[in-house]
């Protein structure tokens, strides 16, 4: 089952880093990384309650959380799957390496899988094209891929 954020606790230590930031100029930005930080996602639950406290318009919450790759509006697996997709990747087979993952983890890309533990994305360049293609989990990468390594990265993981 995936881990509950949204806690009395987890809200508190937003509370503070609301009431820390009310009424500096730039105060969203801090708060919404904060905010990023504590609950691994800026949900709209939680956007409501920084609109109130900042009483910044809900509507502007929302327009930065999305135009900001950083953020997230749910919340990730505790391993994010990263697979490039850049060209170089892409043409030595990184869509066959994304498809196998999706299959082994049963979750679609772009989506957390059920327990909560894996999050599947396709990115844009990493600036590994040299290694290409290639795949994240969280820090950690790996590159020169076949489709034949997917078993045994994700295995680390499970």
């Amino acid at each position: 089952m995936a881990r509950d954020v949204f806690t009395k606790e987890n809200f508190d230590k937003l509370e503070k880093v609301i009431l820390e930031n009310k009424g500096k100029q730039g105060a969203l930005m801090p708060v919404l990384t904060e905010a990023q930080r504590i609950f691994g996602c800026v949900s709209m639950e939680v956007q409501k309650k920084i609109s109130e406290g900042l009483n910044i318009p809900l509507a502007e919450i929302y327009g930065v959380a999305t135009f900001y790759s950083q953020f997230s509006l749910e919340p990730k697996g505790e391993y994010v799957i990263g697979v490039c997709l850049g060209t170089a990747c892409y043409v030595k087979g990184a869509q066959e390496i994304i498809d196998k993952i999706a299959k082994k983890i049963d979750v679609e890309i772009g989506k957390t899988s059920a327990d909560g533990k894996f999050t599947l994305v396709g990115t844009r360049c990493i600036g590994a094209c040299g290694l290409a293609p290639v795949l994240t989990v969280n820090e950690d990468v790996y590159g020169k891929l076949v489709v034949s390594d997917v078993d045994g990265i994700v295995e680390k993981y499970l």
